[in-house]
């Protein structure tokens, strides 16, 4: 039987997958796995105003994918796997919830084959 998420692990998942869901984010988060960025690096990559890039860590950072900090007046963003934690076991659980519906169909199907075969 599959548990029932906690109600801040289901809000946890749903922050990832809508930050997941926007494609600058996506590339933002493609472009971190590589090495760290500046939010000015990140803008450039974009092609979009460093105002808007912030607003896209932000949700990034929200849903625990991206981590930044500070220095002077450069803002340094590194890819934080927290975040994809919460997401990985959501759909291990989906993954494994369907596999077992799969395999008592494939059970029952054979079942009817051998019978139909007699």
């Amino acid at each position: 039987m599959v548990k029932r998420m906690l109600k801040y692990e289901a809000e946890a998942v749903d922050r990832v997958f809508h930050a997941v869901a926007d494609a600058n984010r996506r590339a933002i988060i493609e472009r971190l796995t590589r090495s760290p960025a500046t939010v000015s690096e990140l803008a450039a990559l974009l092609g979009v105003t460093v105002a808007a890039t912030v607003q896209h860590l932000r949700v990034l950072q929200d849903s625990e994918l991206v981590s930044s900090e500070k220095v002077g007046r450069v803002r340094t963003c590194r890819i934080d796997p927290a975040g994809l934690h919460n997401a990985e076991a959501w759909l291990t659980r989906q993954r494994t919830a369907w596999e077992l519906r799969l395999d008592r169909l494939g059970a029952v199907l054979g079942d009817e084959a051998k019978e139909s075969g007699r």
